[in-house]
Formats: structure tokens, C-alpha cells, sequence
């Protein structure tokens, strides 16, 4: 197969794009370049989540249905004008103290990313140089729990946080569960904040130990949805709101209202993933639902 390459100006970068017709879904007939277009048109509320924070990419050359690799280090080729930043990786499997991350501040960076097929962008809680400014707390259902029982534990998480003076904002993971959001100080260190997750977690799975876990062993999990403190980890990452997610289809990360998740909780509305097109359309009407987090919260209570 001859690979097809050109060039293309964004914003005064030069980037060269490759293999648009490639199918990246294939049961949906989604290309690279419908990635890249994907990605383009979101990119005005995608950027702001992504940028100051080094970017871990998961990338499949060869679509949904091939192999994949996990990427944190800027590849051989990188365009001399992406924004590398060296910082360290203390336990990296690889036995390296530091690593070049690629850090997606512009259009032309995410437009380069997205040909390189990296369809899902993962980031860290905080941005470089900084202590975390979000807290973050992944709801993982244990089949046969699903998406809508997370909705519920959600919920109850919300009102949860907010007798804290915190605000979680909910979105879809793209695969099966949900993640709340919440703004922070960015004045406490991860481990504080990982410390109050946790210690929420396990108030919330005492409270209702039938539906709820905030156990990692799998063992525990099938029918529970796994209230999942440990993102909040230093080393930990997670998928950036509007990233891609590799399923069938092209799901995405997306942002929801609240009333939307009570309504799915209690059955009422819609309770699946996203599509690309669809996050499309939400964000055309309802511009970024997350904006809140772009802004300091409050600290989380220290004990």
C-alpha cells in the first residue's frame, strides 16, 4: 500500500498528514482523516482540559482492532515547534528518571497527534510545575452494573462532595462508566487530595456496601460500581473530556448535565456512550459544558 502524505499550514505550522482513508473503526467505516476532522472541530473546547499538562497518548496504527501502545515520551520526528517538557517519572517501567512529554497547547500540535492515530489523550490531575487543581474520581461499574447504576452512585457522590463545599461536574468515560470532575485549590499535593477521595469512597461503600465498592480487587466488583480514588494519584492519568475512546465506534469523553445523569439513573433518559457526532452537536449547544474547571476550587478538607 503507498502511503499518501501532504503538507498543510495551521496556524503559521507546518504539518504533514498522512493516510487520511485509513479506517480507524471499522465497524463504523471511521477513518483517520474523520479522527483528525474530529478533532479539529473540537479542539476550541478540548484545548483548555488539555493545555499546561503533559500528554499520555494511546496509540493504534492500525485502527481499533489492531495492536495499540501507550505513548508519554515525544517520538523520533517530532516537529521542532511542539512544546516538550522534561519532567521526572520516578518507578517508570522503562528505568528512566525523566521523560520528553508532549504538551498539546495548540491546533497543529493536536492535528499532529491525531495523524499520528493517537486516538484517546489521557492527562494528569495537575499541570506542570504545579499541585493538582482537579480531583477526580472514576466510577467503574462490575458487570452486570452498568452505566446507569453509576449515575446513581454519582449522584450520591455530588451530594456528597458538596456538604464539603465542593462542586463535581459529571462526564461519560466513553467506555463503560463515568467520571466526576471537581476544581481544586492546586495549594494540596496529591497525596492530600487522593486521601480525601479515598476516605469519601469508603464512606460512601459503607453506606451502601450492596451497590458500591471502593475496593480495587476485582473480586469484590461484579454487580458494584468501583468508586475509584486512586486517579488522583501523581503518576495517574485520565482521559481528557472530548478525548476519543477506542470501542466499536467512535465514543467519546463527554460532559453531561445533572439532570441528565438523574434522569439516567432513575432510567428515565438515554444510558449509553456518546458518539463523536453526537458530542458535536451537544457542544454547539451547549458550548463546554466543564469551563468550571479551568478555575480554582476550594481546597478539599485536609482530614
Amino acid at each position: 500500500m503507498v502511503k499518501q502524505r501532504f503538507a498543510v499550514q495551521i496556524e503559521g505550522r507546518d504539518v504533514e498528514l498522512s493516510n487520511l482513508d485509513k479506517v480507524m473503526y471499522p465497524a463504523a467505516g471511521f477513518t483517520k482523516g474523520e479522527v483528525i476532522d474530529y478533532y479539529t472541530r473540537i479542539a476550541p473546547v478540548l484545548l483548555p482540559h488539555l493545555k499546561d499538562r503533559a500528554l499520555t497518548r494511546i496509540r493504534f496504527p492500525n485502527g481499533v482492532d489492531g495492536a495499540h501502545f501507550f505513548e508519554k515520551n515525544a517520538p523520533g520526528g517530532t516537529p521542532p515547534w511542539v512544546r516538550l517538557e522534561t519532567l521526572p517519572v520516578p518507578g517508570s517501567t522503562k528505568a528512566r528518571e525523566t521523560i520528553d512529554f508532549v504538551v498539546v497547547d495548540e491546533l497543529a500540535t493536536l492535528v499532529w497527534v491525531a495523524n499520528l492515530a493517537s486516538l484517546e489523550l489521557h492527562t494528569p490531575q495537575w499541570r506542570i510545575g504545579a499541585d493538582p487543581d482537579l480531583m477526580v474520581v472514576d466510577l467503574d461499574p462490575g458487570a452486570p452494573a452498568g452505566l446507569k447504576e453509576c449515575c446513581a452512585v454519582a449522584v450520591l457522590m455530588r451530594d456528597r462532595l458538596a456538604d464539603d463545599g465542593l462542586t463535581a461536574q459529571p462526564k461519560t468515560s466513553g467506555k463503560k462508566g463515568m467520571q466526576l470532575c471537581v476544581p481544586i485549590s492546586g495549594t494540596q499535593d496529591a497525596e492530600v487530595v487522593s486521601g480525601y477521595a479515598r476516605r469519601v469512597a469508603e464512606e460512601l461503600s459503607a453506606q451502601v456496601p450492596g451497590s458500591i465498592t471502593a475496593k480495587m480487587a476485582k473480586a469484590v466488583r461484579p454487580g458494584k460500581v468501583f468508586i475509584d480514588w486512586s486517579q488522583n494519584n501523581a503518576a495517574k492519568t485520565t482521559v481528557a473530556p472530548y478525548s476519543l475512546r477506542a470501542q466499536a465506534t467512535p465514543t467519546a469523553s463527554t460532559p453531561l448535565t445533572w439532570d441528565e445523569v438523574a434522569e439516567m439513573a432513575m432510567g428515565a433518559g438515554a444510558v449509553r456512550q456518546l458518539t463523536a457526532a453526537e458530542v458535536l452537536d451537544r457542544v454547539e449547544e451547549h458550548g463546554d459544558l466543564l469551563a468550571c474547571l479551568l478555575e480554582p476550587g476550594p481546597p478539599v478538607p485536609a482530614r
